[in-house]
């Protein structure tokens, strides 16, 4: 069982889900209540990831994280090391690489908003940032739960993305995904079996928690 592996692929679970959660409720809320010009265009970019092949993706984010791209030319200039083959790359990679999962669930969750309800809060006097915390998103709370867990899910089964951007670095980009496929490759059943049944029970702890909260949640608001 390749523990560093397992440990690595929490991390970068997690980090993509802090930073995708205002992100999602930022653009989800965003799109939800406004309609505008090239709206459609601008659901279709953020639905990109879904449609291309992962290794395609991948190929245009290690172009686009290269010392020759502005992206990796800044990184490098500020940190002294390349975006891509390191850890803060999976990390950017995959928050670009799971913003559907994100922003279409928080979006969703926000349509179901009823808008007598934030009428009635403006009629109130609350200020849009008190009606955001108090009101859209408690009831919006399953969508974003929904985000959540979807982009935790997906990054921790994330494999051409990580191979493409961060490659098979030991303790710095060897995701758990990566370890198995190298077991089997390895022939090591044993080893590609245990780390394989560790991802789904990680997998379906975090459904099972998932509905455990939002039931209760839903328990309160009710």
């Amino acid at each position: 069982m390749d523990w560093t592996a397992l440990w690595l692929s929490l991390r970068l679970a997690g980090w993509t889900v802090i930073v995708l959660l205002p992100v999602a409720v930022f653009f989800g809320r965003f799109m939800a209540y406004r309609s505008f010009g090239g709206k459609g265009l601008i659901e279709a970019l953020v639905m990109l990831p879904l449609v291309l092949p992962p290794t395609v993706f991948g190929y245009y984010l290690l172009v686009g994280f290269g010392r020759n791209a502005p992206i990796g030319a800044f990184w490098q200039e500020m940190f002294g090391h390349p975006l891509v083959f390191s850890f803060q790359g999976l990390v950017l990679a995959s928050i670009i690489f799971n913003l559907p999962f994100a922003i279409q669930p928080a979006q969703r969750g926000f349509e179901a908003v009823p808008i007598e309800v934030r009428e009635a809060a403006q009629c109130c006097g609350m200020s849009p940032l008190r009606s955001l915390w108090q009101v859209e998103l408690p009831l919006a709370w399953p969508g974003l739960m929904t985000a959540m867990v979807l982009s935790f899910a997906h990054t921790l089964g994330e494999f051409g993305i990580v191979l493409m951007v961060g490659g098979s670095i030991p303790g710095e980009t060897r995701t758990i995904a990566i370890a198995i496929y190298d077991r089997v490759q390895a022939f090591d059943d044993t080893a590609a079996a245990t780390m394989s049944a560790v991802l789904v029970a990680i997998s379906l702890f975090t459904i099972a928690a998932t509905y455990w909260l939002s039931a209760r949640v839903g328990r309160r608001l009710g």
